[in-house]
Parts: C-alpha cells; structure tokens; sequence
C-alpha cells in the first residue's frame, strides 16, 4: 500500500514539472559525429521529459553558426548547448544568450580557454564544457601507434591548422606520450588545412626526405585518411603505420582494408547524453561539474567486429 502512495505521489509531481526545451547547436549538421550527439541527447531529453530542438549550419564556421544561434535565442529555450565554431568569435554571440538568462553549456569544442565560472575573463559564462579529453585521446594514439611499429622509428602528427582548440590538444597529448617512448623520434608536424589531397601529398614528402618513416597520427579523420592515401600511393602500406582519430563508418572498410591501423573513437553520444543531463540538473536547481570528460574506445581489425566496440562507430 505505501508503495502506491509512493508511486502515485511520483507521477503527480512528474505532471507539474514544467518541460523544459533545451537547444542543441552543432558543429556541423551533416557530419557523422553530429549526427551521434544529436541520438545521445535525445535519448536523455526523453528520459528527463524534456524537448530537444537541433538545430544549426551545414559547414563548421562561425559565419554560418552564428546567425544560427541568434535565431534559437530568439525562441527563448531554457537552455543552449552548442559546440562552438571558434573560441573567440562566438563569445560575444553566446554572451547574448547569457544575459537574456538562457544557460550556455558548451558541447566537443569550447570558448575562451574552456574553464568556465572561474570569475575571470569575458568567456568563464557557460554551466559546463562537456566533451573527450583531447589531450589524453592524443596520448592514447601515441601508445596506440608506439605498439605498431614496434616501440621504434620516426612518426609525426598530420594536423590541420594550428589555433583549434581540439586538435592542438590531441598534437599536444601525442607529444608529451611519445617523449616517454625514447625508440621513437616525433618529426616536425603537417599542417594539411583539411585538405586530405595536401595531407596526401605532404605524407610523400616526408617519406622521400626519411626512408625510414614508421607512422603518422592523423589529428581529425581528413588528416589521417589522406596521410593514409599518401601511404598507399608511396606503397608503402602497412609499413607506415596510420592512427586515425574518429570513427565514423567509413573508418571500417579502411582498417579491414589495411589502409588505417587504429582509430581512436570519441563517444559523441555520450556527449549529447551528459550535455543534457547537466543542462537539465542546472534548470532542477543543482551544482554541474564545470567540466565533464567522456570516453575513448580503441577500435582496429582486431575488434573492430566485436558488437561491444562497433557500437562506438559514428552514426551517419
């Protein structure tokens, strides 16, 4: 009998919550990483009774993000998550949310220096940045490539510019990894600009002045499929060792097929999973952490059949 009371004074309490609409703005909407976020938070926006609403730019760039976010601040949701497309330009755009009382929680990438409600700076404003750690997915393709080649040889980071929060951290972790690795010797980086025929082509280069090239880390999947390509075409495939990062369905065929060794897959729906959650908490009245680290799964031909592991393979 008191469990009835329980359950029917539960329900009742349920229906006079208020639903709460949270705002999801992507990087990018086509992209397969994305796309996973987006199940992650839906699948917690059902379990919380709240509304999801997706919204955002068919390319990753500030220009096209912003008008984006100032049409979803328009419409008033009780809070944004949006994986921001550069860490200065959309402060002031994001602060506008802010000062209209709308919580900011930043999802993958971040603003300012990511550490958020510190006091200082005009960027510490969002909840919560709520991503992987890239400093330490880094180190996990640095140890990841090391057992490759056999704990010997020379590799270097295929990278797309400098000044991206995300993958100059990835640079950065691969660094620090490899520097307790003293058969390796990390070469000078490539800076592709996303472009997956220049990593390619750079990839060649760097063979032709070190015959002796064991491996490469490609710091986003463009850099690691077109330093990949760059091997075959070098003919060099499955002498030069290729860590890639991110795991969107295609990196299947290319790990059966030799042409990557390993990838490191982030979890995005873990992502959109927690980024609601912690939304969610801070419109309930509680304390978020100010930062919240998700997984990494090591996928390569090994594992890469097993349902435990291609469940963290991106959703297209």
């Amino acid at each position: 009998m008191a469990g009835a009371i329980a359950l029917s004074a539960g329900s009742a309490s349920a229906q006079d919550s208020k639903k709460f609409t949270i705002a999801l703005i992507p990087g990018l909407t086509t992209d397969a990483f994305y796309i996973t976020m987006r199940k992650g938070a839906e699948a917690a926006a059902k379990a919380v009774g709240a509304e999801l609403v997706f919204q955002g730019a068919p390319d990753f760039n500030p220009v096209t993000q912003v008008p984006v976010l100032d049409a979803v601040i328009a419409k008033k949701p009780d809070a944004i998550l949006i994986a921001p497309t550069d860490k200065t330009q959309l402060v002031q755009p994001l602060k506008k949310a802010a000062d209209a009382g709308i919580p900011v929680i930043t999802v993958d990438t971040f603003i300012g220096t990511g550490q958020y409600q510190t006091g200082a700076g005009d960027a510490d404003f969002p909840i919560s940045y709520v991503a992987s750690d890239n400093v330490l997915g880094g180190a996990m393709a640095a140890r990841a490539l090391a057992s490759a080649i056999g704990e010997k040889g020379k590799v270097y980071v295929s990278n797309v510019k400098p000044g991206i929060s995300t993958t100059d951290q990835r640079e950065q972790g691969f660094k620090d990894e490899m520097a307790k690795h003293p058969g390796i010797t990390v070469l000078e980086t490539q800076f592709n600009d996303n472009d997956a025929n220049k990593a390619a082509s750079q990839l060649q280069a760097v063979y032709a002045r070190n015959s002796d090239l064991a491996g490469v880390f490609g710091a986003n999947l463009f850099s690691a499929l077109g330093a990949a390509n760059g091997v075959q075409q070098a003919g060099q495939t499955g002498n030069v060792k290729v860590v890639a990062f991110d795991a969107p369905g295609s990196i299947v065929d290319n790990i059966n097929s030799g042409l990557v060794d390993v990838a490191i897959a982030q979890h995005p729906a873990e992502i959109g999973y927690f980024g609601v959650m912690a939304a969610y908490a801070h419109l309930t009245g509680n304390s978020v952490p100010t930062a919240i680290g998700t997984g990494f799964t090591v996928i390569d031909k090994k594992n890469v059949a097993d349902p435990n592991v291609a469940k963290f393979i991106y959703s297209e």
